[in-house]
């Protein structure tokens, strides 16, 4: 579990039997929204909520590397890999107690917008701050 030493966010998502497809594995749809959960959970320690501004998804996409099957317990970490004027890209990794290994890694493009206008705006300086000051609070030097 090494590999998430550099994830500033860690999520546990323990798999659910519902979770499973009729191939008796994880269905991909799933995979989603552990992501979610877990950017949602990078989010919430951006206080950015609390902001005048929402983020959206631009692009996502997610490597399977492994099946992950029912019972198993993933580890799901999340950081941002590039800042931009409005937008960061964001990657995850979901590494599996069960087979102690990465079992999927995926990337997502937010961008900011402003809740009134719906318009697209710069990441706010504070925002930005916390996002450099979370990275580096695990060896991740943004700039």
């Amino acid at each position: 579990m090494k590999e998430l030493s550099v994830y500033p966010v860690v999520l546990q998502q323990t798999v659910a039997w519902g979770d499973m497809d009729a191939f008796g594995h994880v269905n991909n749809v799933q995979y989603y929204r552990y992501i979610e959960s877990a950017r949602i959970a990078y989010l919430m320690a951006l206080n950015i909520f609390d902001q005048e501004i929402l983020t959206v998804v631009a692009s996502s996409q997610c490597k399977y590397l492994s099946p992950v099957f029912y019972p198993d317990v993933l580890h799901i970490g999340a950081r941002i890999e590039e800042l931009r004027n409005s937008a960061f890209r964001m990657h995850y990794v979901l590494w599996s107690e069960t087979q102690q290994q990465t079992v999927a890694i995926g990337e997502a493009v937010m961008v900011c917008v402003d809740k009134v206008s719906s318009k697209k705006l710069n990441i706010p300086d504070e925002i930005r701050q916390k996002i450099i000051q979370l990275e580096r609070s695990v060896g991740h030097a943004l700039i």
